[in-house]
């Protein structure tokens, strides 16, 4: 029982919860016709710990997987592959700019991850990139980087 992956998720949603309660409470609630600033992060924290206090209440009666258990069989290469890649791209990001960060990103994610034929990667990977830059640039008005590398080597 002390084992079980629920109890501990529960306590530490719980836990979570109750700071939300508490920063929401520090805030000032204020009324139901005047609500003050800490009144929405009041009760969304009352709601996240009743809801893991329900989670660590069941846990309690009955049981579940042990920590261990949810760890077996985990895929750490790719696991790697994915924290190696957000990094570079975190890295990489305003050297180089959205688009041609975010479209390598798209296709090593699709074809190392989860393979997905190159027929259909390459066209996802393009529509994505190319799709959320001109919401982005075009419809919302919210500025990518271009990239700075193209600045300096005079291609833009």
């Amino acid at each position: 029982m002390i084992r079980s992956a629920e109890l501990w998720g529960g306590l530490v949603w719980l836990a979570g919860g109750l700071f939300v309660v508490w920063s929401g409470y520090d805030l000032e609630l204020g009324t139901l016709s005047e609500p003050g600033t800490g009144f929405m992060i009041f009760w969304l924290g009352l709601l996240l710990s009743a809801f893991a206090a329900v989670i660590v209440g069941k846990a309690v009666l009955a049981g579940g997987p042990t920590l261990a258990s949810l760890w077996a069989g985990t895929r750490w290469r790719k696991i790697m592959i994915v924290i190696v890649a957000l990094a570079l791209y975190a890295v990489l990001f305003e050297r180089l700019g959205f688009l041609v960060c975010t479209l390598p990103l798209l296709i090593l994610l699709m074809r190392a991850i989860d393979p997905v034929d190159w027929k259909i990667a390459i066209p996802v990977a393009l529509i994505g990139s190319f799709g959320i830059w001109a919401v982005m640039e075009k419809w919302l008005k919210i500025q990518l980087p271009a990239g700075t590398l193209w600045d300096q080597l005079g291609l833009v």
